[in-house]
């Protein structure tokens, strides 16, 4: 079951790593692969719930409300899954423009889930919390990336000028 968990957090730091890619090395074919590497991230994650649901809870509803309330690892990877749940679908061109200036935003959730997914390895880990600090500051650094592009822009107010 851990595996799955470690596809759905690698193809979701290589989802955010797209854009920085694009911008570095001029690819604009990475943009086009990541609404599929998204969807597998997604994917992962669903798998790797589903697993938890089968061979730990054994699909008990008490069981599953027990869990989220008792352990926290389990409550911040769901609410992780929560968040990617409707950046799957809406994922589509045609959500893009149904939803217009409001589907960027709605994607912004990525971020908040890929903290939750960290904070639920981290947690989860009983000793060796090594590779979760390695998600820690790839995150981390992806997430600094982008508030910097957005502070840099013209007509970005700073919090200098505030």
């Amino acid at each position: 079951m851990h595996v799955t968990g470690e596809w759905a957090l690698r193809l979701l730091a290589l989802t955010l790593l797209v854009s920085p890619l694009r911008r570095w090395t001029g690819w604009s074919v990475l943009m086009k692969m990541r609404r599929m590497l998204g969807l597998y991230a997604f994917f992962y994650g669903c798998v790797h719930l589903l697993a938890f649901l089968q061979f730990f809870i054994g699909w008990t509803p008490a069981l599953v409300l027990e869990e989220l309330v008792e352990r926290p690892y389990i409550t911040v990877g769901f609410a992780a899954w929560l968040l990617m749940l409707p950046l799957a679908f809406t994922s589509t061109r045609a959500m893009q423009r149904r939803l217009r200036r409001n589907w960027q935003r709605l994607h912004r959730l990525v971020y908040p889930a890929a903290v939750l997914a960290c904070l639920h390895l981290l947690w989860q880990a009983r000793s060796d919390v090594g590779e979760a600090l390695v998600y820690i500051v790839l995150f981390a650094l992806l997430l600094g990336w982008r508030v910097k592009r957005y502070r840099d822009k013209p007509g970005a107010t700073s919090a200098a000028g505030a």
